[in-house]
């Protein structure tokens, strides 16, 4: 068969003609000298020639800075700018160091972080005090990203079990902090010549061969007197890039119709929502740090909701005021405003919704459920995002129990996010009680919260008139997907790269085989 290469194809053909049982991808393109683009490009051409093999040998994770992480690098981390600066001046303040840089939030977190470490304290008057050395575990943690500077990407297998075990809880320790690193999954592959379909006598080729047609060779006639490469009329063109929905987009409608399918009942309601309706009915009191302009957006026009319900308001301001019909409850003993729980936001969580819904006479037994898009002041990072999806629940039903509650939250974690490890710890929630958090293990980064669930209590139940029981949860559907299309970076969710939603859709493609789940 007669084969039309171009010089790329040749360069890692003749490479892997030297090597009859092949070689790993990385370290061919590293021998050959050839740009990755180039390399990925030439590779694809000779796999859809069907000319070459490729084995999958392992799957690496490579950490990379951010754009945050390369800042800190040239400014310094902020834990060891603090105790420098505090070694040359003893006399340093909380107040004149959050002054002298321009993120004090930042500077907030380091010395937060110090604190909680033992080697800050913080004196009468706002005055900082070194109690001990930075610890040896976050110094080794520091000399490791350093490394990146010089050596980017750093392949996590690479690195000890203790390396490996410091990054991971940094990562995890970071929390709504911005950032620094960045983790990516890449495949190892190995390639080969097929056997039997190509000799090397095939990829010689004369040098005065001329290639594509170009304007300049129709321009100055040098096209006459040459003969041109052959072109392959049996090489398959590129596959097109057809368009679709977006991932994201179809992971979303396949767990709402996984809902439905098992018994549960849509609710909906509005994004620009009360504070009565998000936060009062919840019996959050209004003193609550929730309902500061520092968690949640407030709307400037109209600034509050025309009316609200006047029976179930009173109900909803006795319990808080505890006085009047307060079902046994003593409140918070605290004064109710009602001008405040007029005032209008951004939905901040999907039990708005459930609230709505049991306010409105709910099916018993019933069960509900939302994909409620909401909004928070948070600091952008790896898990956090200022919106975001909550898959929000309820079950109303007498006899539903904690366990009941634990049973749902495992099917929804181990079906819908395709968590292999769960847990459960303790929590405090206003509107629940008992509350507990959800914990899912990613492959990346770790332990991390999907959530928060509990039975409601009596101070919201009775108000809106509902005398049965109910388990409640909502849990961050956007950290389900993460799971389910394997990324380690919340902010992927949203990404226009088309290399990006490739490996969304790669990705959930063999979680359905493996798992050979529904979602």
């Amino acid at each position: 068969m007669s084969w039309n290469f171009h010089p790329l194809e040749i360069t890692v053909l003749k490479a892997l003609f030297k090597r009859p049982e092949g070689e790993r991808e990385d370290l061919l393109q590293e021998e050959i000298r050839m740009d990755p683009g180039q390399f990925q490009m030439a590779a694809g051409w000779l796999k859809a020639k069907n000319l070459i093999e490729e084995t999958i040998l392992e799957t690496r994770t490579e950490i990379s800075l951010t754009e945050v992480g390369q800042q800190v690098l040239q400014e310094g981390f902020p834990e060891e700018w603090i105790v420098r600066k505090l070694r040359d001046d003893p006399s340093l303040t909380l107040d004149s160091l959050r002054k002298s840089v321009k993120d004090p939030a930042q500077i907030s977190k380091a010395i937060g972080d110090l604190k909680e470490m033992g080697v800050l304290s913080i004196l009468p008057g706002g005055h900082l005090k070194q109690a001990a050395p930075l610890p040896p575990s976050l110094e080794r943690t520091y000399e490791i990203i350093r490394t990146l500077e010089d050596k980017s990407p750093l392949t996590l297998e690479d690195l000890s079990e203790a390396d490996r075990e410091l990054l991971g809880s940094f990562q995890r320790k970071r929390g709504k902090g911005k950032g620094i690193l960045r983790f990516d999954v890449r495949e190892v592959r190995h390639l080969s010549l097929r056997k039997g379909a190509l000799s090397p006598e095939d990829i010689e080729i004369r040098e005065d061969l001329l290639g594509p047609v170009t304007p300049e060779m129709i321009h100055n006639r040098s096209w006459k007197g040459g003969a041109f490469r052959p072109y392959s009329l049996e090489t398959p063109p590129p596959r097109p890039m057809l368009g679709q929905s977006h991932p994201y987009r179809e992971y979303l409608e396949e767990v709402r119709r996984q809902l439905v399918r098992l018994g549960f009942e849509e609710m909906t309601g509005p994004i620009v929502e009360s504070e009565f309706w998000n936060m009062d009915t919840l019996f959050i009191p209004q003193t609550h740090p929730a309902r500061d302009i520092h968690d949640i957006y407030f709307v400037r026009d109209p600034r509050e909701v025309a009316s609200l319900d006047k029976d179930i308001l009173s109900r909803v301001r006795a319990v808080h005021a505890g006085a009047g019909e307060t079902f046994g409850s003593r409140g918070w003993r605290q004064p109710f405003n009602e001008k405040q729980a007029r005032r209008l936001l951004l939905r901040s969580q999907g039990t708005a919704l459930s609230a709505r819904k049991l306010a409105s006479g709910p099916k018993i037994p019933g069960k509900y459920f939302a994909l409620a898009r909401c909004f928070r002041y948070e600091q952008v990072d790896q898990t956090h995002a200022v919106d975001f999806y909550q898959a929000e629940g309820i079950v109303v039903e007498e006899g539903a129990s904690f366990r009941t509650l634990l049973g749902l939250l495992t099917l929804f974690a181990r079906e819908v996010a395709g968590a292999r490890e769960v847990h459960f710890k303790p929590a405090y929630f206003p509107f629940t009680e008992p509350s507990v958090e959800v914990h899912v293990k990613h492959p990346q980064l770790g332990w991390m919260e999907l959530g928060g669930a509990g039975l409601f209590r009596p101070e919201v139940l009775r108000p809106l008139g509902v005398n049965t029981p109910v388990i409640a949860w909502g849990l961050g559907i956007d950290r389900m997907a993460m799971m389910r299309l394997g990324l380690s970076d919340i902010r992927d969710l949203f990404s226009g790269s088309l290399h990006t939603l490739q490996s969304m859709i790669l990705s959930r493609a063999k979680n359905r085989q493996t798992n050979k789940q529904p979602l």
